[in-house]
């Protein structure tokens, strides 16, 4: 004797389940049938082609894609084959999807319906600058076990060379006393730089607590307005509702010190220079952990933007590797502190920038089970 399973709260209809689920996937699906017709499409899909499940259904597949896409001969495959087939980093890209629309497809056959398959979409956009992040962090792991040798072995000559230097200093004529104080300032220097790298050789843990966001931006944004950034506009739009973050609140402030005095700088003497500060709560996004099955989910989106000049395209790849920098002076080993702090959190760090807008996107874990300090609120938005 056959009982029916109860339905979930809220789903009035057993065949109202199966369509919740797919609504539910933060991934385009469609189904198309044996004539290319596109029969299904989930709520992600609409938003990815642009169009309402009904008018999609009114057209072949072939009319939203690119002439000539892989994805007509992988359908092919599968409705010959009645196997499923993965494809990876097909290009979509077309005035209808848009520029850079590059996914990873999986093709299945649907049982039960001759002809008829399932396509998933999975966009790469995320899925790259994840790889790009742990692309980061095994560069900082470099600089690493660079700056212990560094340490060890230029530091001691480097100070033999120095007191040698002024040692010279006192008997040799004014002309070549400026060259053993250029010794020594170039040898200062070098000690500096080096000193700035024994950061990343620096394992020890760090002391953790739930942290109200906001408050460390705040701080930030306080110590930016009465120096570098005492002339340009720094706007907040905060999420007053978001949980803590589990995190040291030194590193924390450094991080975010660290964007701010970039964006800053990219924003130079521009007359409409505007840093804008945002906290948003961003659910979906999971990081599987090294050597183990477990994907930390990390919803919390802190975000620094600037509308100066914008990172260069051929640079932004790059950008959070050690020694890559735009500035004249710079060392370019601030973006890759930033990168090992957060990645050190658990979290993930990502720049977008497109013509005069650049976003420095840093996503987070939320704190478990723990509560917020005694901050108090901050406005959700602000002007200064």
């Amino acid at each position: 004797m056959s009982t029916k399973r109860p339905l979930p709260e809220g789903i009035k209809d057993q065949h109202a389940l199966p369509l919740a689920v797919l609504n539910a996937i933060q991934n385009p699906v469609i189904m198309v049938n044996e004539t290319g017709h596109v029969v299904f499409a989930n709520w992600e899909a609409e938003s990815f082609f642009g169009a309402s499940a009904n008018y999609l259904a009114r057209h072949e597949i072939r009319a939203f894609i690119p002439f000539g896409s892989p994805l007509l001969t992988l359908i092919d495959q599968v409705r010959e084959r009645l196997a499923p087939v993965n494809e990876y980093r097909v290009d979509l890209s077309s005035p209808r999807l848009g520029a850079d629309k590059l996914v990873d497809l999986y093709v299945a056959p649907v049982l039960g319906a001759p002809g008829c398959v399932v396509v998933v979409f999975q966009e790469r956009s995320m899925a790259d600058k994840i790889d790009r992040q742990l692309t980061h962090r095994g560069a900082a792991r470099s600089v690493t076990g660079l700056a212990s040798m560094l340490a060890h072995e230029i530091k001691n000559p480097l100070s033999g060379i120095r007191g040698a230097a002024q040692l010279l200093e006192t008997s040799v004529t004014d002309e070549d006393r400026a060259l053993t104080r250029l010794i020594c300032d170039e040898t200062d220097r070098i000690v500096s730089l080096v000193d700035r790298m024994e950061v990343f050789s620096d394992e020890r843990p760090v002391d953790r607590v739930a942290l109200n966001i906001h408050s460390v931006l705040d701080h930030v944004k306080a110590i930016a307005k009465a120096g570098f950034a005492r002339d340009i506009k720094i706007t907040e739009n905060y999420d007053p509702s978001l949980p803590p973050v589990f995190a040291n609140r030194d590193q924390l402030v450094q991080v975010f010190l660290n964007l701010v005095k970039n964006a800053s700088e990219a924003i130079g003497d521009k007359p409409d220079g505007e840093i804008l500060l945002t906290t948003a709560y961003r659910p979906g996004i999971r990081l599987s952990v090294a050597g183990t099955r477990e994907k930390v989910s990390l919803p919390l989106e802190f975000c620094v933007h600037d509308n100066g000049p914008g990172v260069p395209s051929d640079l932004l790849p790059h950008l959070f590797d050690p020694f890559i920098t735009t500035k004249t002076n710079g060392s370019g080993l601030g973006l890759a502190l930033v990168a090992k702090i957060i990645g050190g959190h658990g979290g993930i760090v990502e720049c977008d920038s497109q013509g005069h807008r650049t976003t420095f996107r840093v996503l987070m874990p939320a704190s478990k089970g723990l509560t917020a300090p005694e901050d108090g609120p901050i406005p959700t938005k602000g002007t200064s």
